[in-house]
């Protein structure tokens, strides 16, 4: 599960990282607008604006490199 990988990026990071998690059964119409399709997605904003997109489950690594690319 990518959940409490993310829960542990929001720690590491703390105030430079803020996550948000959706559930898309919930609330399809945000999943409908980021072209959400696949379950785990995890998309990197910055300033409001997309940067990334990680599909599938993957390693905490590969989740701390992709944050870190956008980070000042």
């Amino acid at each position: 599960m990518i959940a409490p990988l993310i829960d542990e990026l929001q720690e590491e990071y703390g105030d430079k990282l803020r996550c948000v998690k959706l559930n898309t059964d919930e609330d399809p119409s945000i999943a409908t607008e980021y072209g959400i399709r696949s379950i785990p997605t995890v998309i990197v904003f910055k300033g409001g604006k997309k940067m990334d997109t990680v599909i599938g489950a993957v390693a905490k690594s590969t989740l701390q490199s992709t944050v870190e690319r956008f980070m000042d």
